[in-house]
């Protein structure tokens, strides 16, 4: 029974280290990186709540798209909560 706890361990491990691995290597900013345009954000319900760190974007310049991992500050530009939350009210 140790040896098969060990190896489910040893399983769990690889599949963290391989997430961890595949999440870096996913580009973290909102400019195409094969033309420097803006990116638009394809909204998927599902995706937002599996994967929350991680959004789908499409350049409209050039037609890339891929998975990108979603910034942690606010983005430059956009409304602060309280204008967004008058701006709803």
């Amino acid at each position: 029974m140790l040896i098969v706890a060990v190896l489910f361990a040893t399983v769990l491990l690889r599949f963290g280290i391989v997430l961890g691995v595949v999440y870096l290597i996913l580009p973290a900013t909102r400019i195409c990186p094969q033309c420097a345009s803006d990116l638009t954000l394809i909204r998927h319900p599902i995706l937002r709540h599996l994967i929350p760190q991680v959004e789908h974007r499409w350049c409209l310049g050039c037609g890339w798209n891929s998975l990108v991992r979603r910034p942690r500050g606010p983005r430059s530009g956009s409304q602060s909560r309280v204008i967004s939350r008058a701006a709803r009210s």
